[in-house]
């Protein structure tokens, strides 16, 4: 009976992290912009990457876009990309490997089950299948999909974790590269 209080208690406080963080962000959109977010890293000094590792790990709980943060790093940190891009698959390995967790110890599985059970059949066969991490690799690597949703699905119905990581890290490993290394490119020939 205490767990499952708990785990309720839980619940409702990320749903309200996760309300107030979306509704902040659509209400203030300006505060997510990647040069705010870098004029913002900028005013910590020599903490800023222990800052930025730490928003990149957190930032999954939160359903916001990982993307603006990637971008920000890039602009907060221009002559090191190799550092940005560590930091940023540090924070959405971490960031994706706790919500596959978390969401079968919060009850989401049982959530999604109970809701929708024939969808849940369905991507689990996807997911299950074969080409279950091509499908997930090609999701991470997507730039106009949230990853985390695939982390929550994946993690209900307990896909081999091994894959799971390996999808997510190779998908995003691209995209972010893309993002921070074509990202320098192109403020370095604007500004020079």
């Amino acid at each position: 009976m205490k767990s499952v209080l708990a785990r309720k208690a839980i619940l409702a406080a990320w749903g309200l992290l996760i309300v107030s963080g979306l509704t902040f962000y659509l209400l203030r959109p300006d505060l997510f912009s990647p040069d705010h977010i870098a004029a913002l890293l900028a005013k910590f000094q020599s903490e800023a990457l222990i800052v930025f590792l730490a928003v990149s790990i957190v930032r999954g709980f939160t359903l916001l876009p990982s993307t603006p943060l990637i971008i920000a790093g890039t602009l907060a940190f221009p002559t090191a990309p190799w550092t940005v891009l560590a930091i940023s698959m540090i924070g959405i390995i971490a960031s994706s490997s706790m919500i596959y967790w978390f969401s079968e110890a919060l009850g989401i599985a049982a959530h999604f089950e109970e809701r929708k059970p024939a969808a849940v059949a369905k991507i689990r066969r996807r997911l299950e299948h074969p080409t279950g991490i091509a499908f997930v690799f090609l999701w991470a690597f997507f730039p106009l999909v949230p990853t985390d949703a695939v982390c929550y699905v994946a993690g209900s119905i307990r896909m081999h974790f091994g894959k799971f990581i390996a999808a997510i890290t190779g998908g995003e490993l691209i995209l972010c590269s893309f993002y921070i290394f074509g990202g320098s490119y192109l403020t370095g020939y604007f500004s020079g």
